[in-house]
């Protein structure tokens, strides 16, 4: 069965349910996305290793990178394999000696290790003709370029609301500050507003 290649092009609010959010793929030669709910937790791992934050504490997803590489196994690649009753499956494709290993994984944990090993992402023809859309970049719930995920648009950092009012300064304290107590949300939200001003 073919396989076809997919890019995480965004993050944001599931728009179907609340409380989660949506990884959309895409697929590299054409204008299909595949939208997979997945939890505030994922979605966070996810966003941690895409914008390179280094965490105070290896996350669950650092843990067993680390793991796997301290054992000299490769993950190889990720597939998102199957369909069922509107739940994404998932195997993660792995290297040990020469010998190719399959584990199954949730397909939001298989993401936030494909992003973190830096390898490629497939799916097949059928689950994108069951499940696959064409939407527009800038359609209402889809940010258009890759983003961390942000639960509103005003965020409160020690008491002050925004960070529009903070200079470069306190930015960078504040980004260390949220580190170092692994608030990986607000960290993503403030290096946003560094990258912004950096242009």
């Amino acid at each position: 069965m073919k396989k076809v290649p997919l890019d995480i092009v965004a993050l944001s609010h599931s728009v179907t349910q609340s409380h989660n959010y949506a990884v959309v793929l895409g697929e590299q030669d054409g204008v299909r996305r595949l939208p997979i709910v997945i939890g505030g937790f994922e979605a966070q791992a996810i966003a941690v290793a895409m914008e390179r934050m280094t965490p105070n504490r290896p996350l669950t997803h650092d843990l067993f990178k680390d793991a796997l590489e301290t054992f000299d196994v490769q993950l190889k690649e990720v597939i998102i394999n199957n369909l069922l009753d509107g739940i994404f499956y998932a195997r993660l494709i792995c290297i040990k000696d020469g010998e190719e290993i399959e584990i199954d994984s949730r397909t939001s944990d298989a993401l936030a290790m494909a992003v973190r090993f830096e390898c490629p992402v497939y799916t097949y023809e059928f689950i994108l003709d069951a499940a696959g859309v064409i939407l527009e970049d800038n359609e209402e719930g889809i940010e258009a370029s890759t983003k961390p995920v942000k639960k509103q648009s005003k965020t409160e950092v020690k008491g002050v609301v925004g960070l529009a009012g903070h200079t470069m300064e306190e930015l960078e304290n504040l980004l260390n500050e949220v580190l170092s107590n692994e608030d990986y949300e607000k960290a993503a939200e403030i290096r946003d507003e560094i990258k912004k001003r950096n242009g």
